[in-house]
């Protein structure tokens, strides 16, 4: 299972398209603030979460990928 697009879809969230065809609108923002991290504490700031890419099927953040998330979390719609 692959991400094939993801899309901005306002505050802290993106809707994701797998490669079976499912979409799934997921927000990131819980994780982030029940994270806190310097190294997530930057993408609370929505300008900076969309700095977001798709490298190898997945979505990620920063060049180093700062955050990343397992497809199969990200497919259920739901992170914590």
């Amino acid at each position: 299972m692959n991400i094939v697009d993801a899309v901005y879809s306002g505050g802290l969230s993106l809707t994701l398209t797998f490669s079976d065809g499912t979409v799934r609108v997921v927000d990131f923002g819980s994780f982030i603030r029940n994270h806190p991290h310097p190294q997530y504490d930057k993408y609370l700031d929505p300008d900076v979460f969309r700095t977001f890419a798709i490298e190898n099927g997945n979505v990620v953040w920063g060049d180093d990928w700062d955050m990343i998330f397992p497809v199969e979390i990200l497919y259920s719609g739901r992170i914590q």
